[in-house]
């Protein structure tokens, strides 16, 4: 390639772009192969009549993680200090946004990671070594994959392009292998008697009635240990789809040169909250508050009291509450994509490996929550007796399907605009030293007073005077638009933090779908957990997912 013009595409002959899509075919197999072997071993390690141990799930999971902190080591201070290695960088790549949630979710899990080494190190002498050497080496991997992500998101490789997207797509599927693990274990364990397969949960028991004496933490050390730990499941569950997110973003940009076409992100992003209304903010701050304190009730009534009545109120707040987020979230869906029938933005066509992965994810994610949905309404509408509880679940269910569809389209709509032209323009007003206004109309300079009581043409060579009311258009007209902009953002906003607390109440508890018998009637303790456990991790992300998308709709509104 030539180091001359980095930036120009190169005439690429055919041998090598046949050459590029054999490496990427090679590295796609290679995932694919990985994925598949640790969805094997997850799956039947969880369940207890299959003789796959939890530790040979950990065991595979190191040897993943050590080999990716190797290739790690080696791009950072072998492939990316290469002459020319990385020519562009890819300005959409990896926002400041994005990459803070990350750093976020690597926290906690950093403490997730502190925890678990807690708990097993009560019980190294009776338990594999490689349960305290996982915890471990998760964290050193988190630390050192982070570091990575925040520094070269948005490289374009251009040197050991094979081994770069072999490296990629092993990081990529370790990210998967991990998540896959922590659903697995966090869905277990959430579904309390529902599912009696927790593995950590019958050593422990195991443990009590062998009266084993635990020689460096008490029973009660323990257990803070183990909850905690489970407790902030949820961080890694994201932390991992985050990164995976961003590890394939870098991969479509190995071998990539960018025509620098870009949106000005950079400037964009630092207006966020510039000239905004808070009428979205603070309905959105209420719903955060309210949806809390619904949840904490609901967690209270439904697993301290046993009473029948408590878990039916508990039930009908949970879906009350869910029914009029839900309701007005749907309603500023629809309101927000009517505004984008009448903006007058450019379309944006250009290619965009970050955007596509966008709209991508929003898709694939809301089929989780659909089929929940759909296997509710079918259950609701067979079952019998009817009661309140029944109708408040089949309103909650259609309306999740309502909202899901509506906020994609809004999403979708947002993330395919163009910028505001005022954005990436110099302001057409520009004030001189002496308080007059220059007005640019047409290549025409015009210096008027602030106050608009006089139109009195410059005597500066170069200008000329013009009629009133084209002046008055000119200055109206980007008003219009800024209206239209402000209430774009106030919605953004508003679904925003609505779809913060939608992530916070199933990934912290509330799950109505085992504390409602009516599908697990239905569909039986087998079928209906299954369902269950495979869908709401999707749906979960779709929530956090939505979150991250809707900041990049705000901004560039």
């Amino acid at each position: 390639f030539s180091n001359s013009l980095p930036h120009q595409p190169p005439s690429t002959p055919a041998s090598k772009e046949v050459w590029k899509k054999g490496g990427r075919m090679f590295s796609i197999l290679l995932a694919v192969h990985l994925a598949l072997l640790a969805c094997t071993l997850v799956s039947s390690g969880a369940f207890e009549k299959i003789a796959v141990h939890d530790y040979d799930v950990f065991f595979l999971l190191t040897v993943m993680m050590l080999i990716v902190i190797i290739w790690i080591i080696f791009y950072l201070f072998g492939t990316s200090r290469c002459p020319g290695a990385i020519p562009c960088k890819d300005s959409h790549a990896g926002p400041i946004w994005l990459r803070g949630g990350l750093i976020l979710f690597a926290i906690f899990s950093l403490v997730m990671d502190v925890f678990k080494i807690g708990y097993y190190s009560s019980f190294y002498s009776c338990l594999s070594a490689i349960k305290i050497i996982y915890p471990i080496v998760q964290a050193i991997f988190v630390v050192i994959q982070t570091y990575f992500l925040w520094i070269s998101a948005k490289d374009c490789v251009h040197v050991h392009l094979n081994v770069t997207r072999c490296g990629l797509m092993l990081t990529l599927t370790t990210n998967l292998a991990v998540w896959m693990s922590a659903v697995t274990d966090e869905s277990v364990h959430k579904a309390h008697s529902k599912l009696k397969k927790n593995v950590t949960e019958e050593i422990f028991r195991w443990l009590m009635r062998a009266e084993v004496e635990v020689s460096l933490f008490s029973t009660q050390i323990c257990q803070i240990f183990k909850n905690g730990y489970f407790w902030l499941y949820p961080f890694n569950i994201e932390y991992s789809l985050f990164a995976s997110a961003m590890v394939y973003v870098m991969w479509k940009n190995v071998g990539r040169f960018i025509d620098h076409h870009s949106h000005h992100i950079h400037r964009l992003k630092f207006r966020l909250f510039r000239r905004t209304f808070f009428v979205g903010i603070v309905l959105g701050l209420i719903i955060l508050v309210s949806g809390l304190g619904v949840l904490i009730l609901y967690e209270v009534q439904v697993n301290s009291s046993t009473e029948s009545s408590k878990k039916s109120q508990a039930l009908t707040m949970y879906y009350i509450f869910n029914i009029v987020c839900l309701g007005l979230m749907s309603l500023v869906c629809i309101g927000g994509s009517v505004i984008y029938r009448f903006d007058k933005r450019d379309m944006d066509r250009h290619k965009n490996p970050t955007r596509t992965l966008d709209v991508a994810l929003l898709m694939g994610a809301a089929l989780g929550q659909y089929a929940i949905s759909y296997y509710s309404i079918v259950a609701i509408v067979a079952s019998t007796p009817r009661d309140a509880i029944s109708a408040l679940n089949l309103t909650y269910a259609l309306l999740m399907i309502a909202q899901h569809t509506f906020q994609n389209i809004f999403i979708i709509e947002g993330l395919h605009r163009q910028p505001p032209k005022e954005d990436h323009k110099h302001d057409s007003r520009q004030k001189d030293l002496y308080g007059l206004t220059f007005v640019n109309i047409n290549a025409v300079s015009l210096r008027v007073p602030d106050t608009g009581s006089t139109l009195a043409p410059s005597t500066a060579s170069g200008t000329e005077a013009i009629h009133p009311s084209d002046l008055v258009r000119s200055l109206t007209a980007p008003k219009k638009m800024n209206w239209r902009r402000k209430f774009l953002r106030e919605i953004s906003m508003f679904l925003l933090l609505s779809n913060i607390i939608l992530w916070i109440m199933p990934a912290f508890g509330a799950r109505p779908q085992f504390d409602n018998d009516t599908e697990l009637n239905f569909y039986g303790d087998s079928m209906w957990p299954a369902i269950v456990d495979i869908c709401l991790p999707f749906g979960i992300f779709y929530r956090m997912h939505a979150v991250a998308s809707l900041l990049e709709v705000y901004i560039m509104s």
